[in-house]
């Protein structure tokens, strides 16, 4: 397992080239409970990308599969998660990449692109849309998400998608104190100001069937190049392995997406 410290942090991490020449590289971020291999192997991302001759990086974001594990959530705040992916740039020795987080991996790379947008080409956020910047309240979902993951007995859980993530974390047998801690970081908000100063083109991919995520327009407007689109008939979990996300993503790097917002795949 390949692997690097980013301010003595452990950060484990894929790095498959292509088997011929490297048009691009794209570096690939997880969402919430999940890790590399569920969330990009498994849902054939790393195969896709091959096929394209592009490398493809994935890492397991701390406190994720076998990245390390941390206990205190001031670990886990936004400019740190994505200090990982810079750290990881750096340590491949890359100049600017193709970023693409899904999720809750989309708000590490929303920071990461924030922090170094030098080093980001193309920025893909998949799994969010307006919502993303929307205040956290307190009692909101993520607070009784740490409560979830340390729940005793799952079947206590009454509320139907934080069950479903707590099922998911023990299949993947993630540590869920670490998921606990990961969630209750603090974080100010979006810096919007400068999202729309970020230069970089960004696509935002969202389900149709979405709800937590909202308009992928929405977000996409907050920047100077976004690009919002729908994948129709798809929700949360279901968007991410699905054809057309891949066809919409594709689409993006290679120019081929008209100017007017409110496309539907």
């Amino acid at each position: 397992m390949p692997s690097f410290l980013n301010a003595g942090v452990e950060i484990a991490f894929d790095d498959l080239p292509p088997a011929g020449e490297t048009l691009r590289t794209m570096i690939l971020v997880h969402g919430f409970a999940s890790n590399r291999k569920e969330g990009w192997r498994r849902t054939g991302w790393y195969a896709a990308l091959e096929r394209r001759g592009t490398r493809c990086v994935a890492l397991d974001q701390r406190g994720h599969g076998e990245s390390q594990k941390l206990y205190d959530p001031e670990s886990y705040g936004r400019e740190a998660l994505g200090s990982d992916i810079i750290a990881l740039i750096n340590h491949l020795n890359l100049d600017r990449v193709d970023l693409f987080g899904y999720s809750m991996g989309a708000r590490t790379a929303l920071a990461a692109a924030l922090g170094a947008p030098d080093r980001i080409a193309n920025l893909i956020l998949g799994g969010v849309g307006e919502r993303l910047l929307e205040p956290r309240l307190e009692g909101a979902p993520m607070d009784s998400m740490s409560q979830a993951m340390l729940a005793d007995d799952p079947a206590s859980i009454s509320h139907p998608m934080l069950r479903s993530f707590r099922q998911f974390a023990d299949e993947q047998g993630e540590d869920r104190r670490a998921l606990a801690a990961f969630v209750q970081a603090k974080n100010p908000p979006l810096d919007v100001d400068a999202m729309g100063q970020l230069e970089m083109p960004v696509l935002v991919v969202a389900g149709q069937r979405d709800d937590g995520a909202g308009d992928p327009d929405g977000l996409a407007r907050a920047f100077p190049h976004g690009r919002g689109i729908t994948v129709v008939g798809c929700d949360h979990f279901s968007a991410i392995p699905h054809a057309l996300t891949k066809a919409a993503t594709f689409d993006f790097l290679d120019g081929m997406l008209d100017d007017p917002f409110g496309d539907r795949f």
